[in-house]
C-alpha cells in the first residue's frame, strides 16, 4: 500500500459522465483520493454522502474529492445523480490504479475468502506527494478527519 512520504501513482480514468481525469493535472491543490467498493450499497453511500454534505469544507480546504470504484462510468453516473454527489468518481474497471494503490486486497467475509477493495483514503498534497493514508476506513466521522488532516497541510 502507497504510505506517507512517498509520490502518489499518476493515473487517467473516465469519469462519471466518461471525461478522462488525470492525477498529476490536479497538483496545486490537496486531492482526497478515497477508495470503495461498490457502487450504491450502504457503506458506499452513507461515504459519499458525508463527502457530499461536507463539500463546503471541501471547497473551502482547496481540496479535490475523487472517488474510485472498479465500478464503469454508467454506474457512477447513475449513483452520482441518485445521491447528487458533487464531486469526481473515475472508474478503474481494470483495477489497475486500486492495484498500483495497494487497496485491491483479499478480504473475508464470514469465512468466505475473495478479491476487492479496502476502503482506503488517501490525502495527496499540492505537489502530488501522499500525506497521509487511512486503510480499512470506517465510514462513520471519516469525512471529519480527512478535514482535520487537510487543515494540516
Amino acid at each position: 500500500m502507497i504510505e506517507s512520504g512517498q509520490p502518489a501513482p499518476d493515473f487517467t480514468l473516465p469519469d462519471q459522465r466518461g471525461q478522462e481525469v488525470t492525477l498529476s493535472q490536479l497538483q496545486g491543490a490537496p486531492v482526497v483520493l478515497y477508495f470503495y467498493p461498490k457502487d450504491d450499497t450502504p457503506g458506499c453511500t452513507k461515504e459519499a454522502c458525508a463527502f457530499r454534505d461536507a463539500r463546503a469544507d471541501y471547497e473551502a480546504a482547496g481540496a479535490h474529492v475523487i472517488g474510485v470504484s472498479p465500478d464503469n462510468s454508467t454506474s457512477h453516473l447513475k449513483f452520482a445523480e441518485k445521491y447528487d454527489l458533487p464531486f469526481t468518481l473515475v472508474a478503474d474497471v481494470d483495477r489497475q490504479v486500486c492495484e498500483a494503490y495497494g487497496v485491491w486486497q483479499e478480504k473475508n467475509n464470514y469465512g468466505k475468502k475473495s478479491m476487492g477493495v479496502v476502503r482506503t483514503t488517501f490525502i495527496i498534497d499540492r505537489n502530488g506527494i501522499v500525506q497521509k493514508t487511512f486503510p480499512k476506513v470506517k465510514v462513520d466521522g471519516h469525512s471529519d478527519e480527512i478535514l482535520e488532516t487537510l487543515k494540516s497541510l
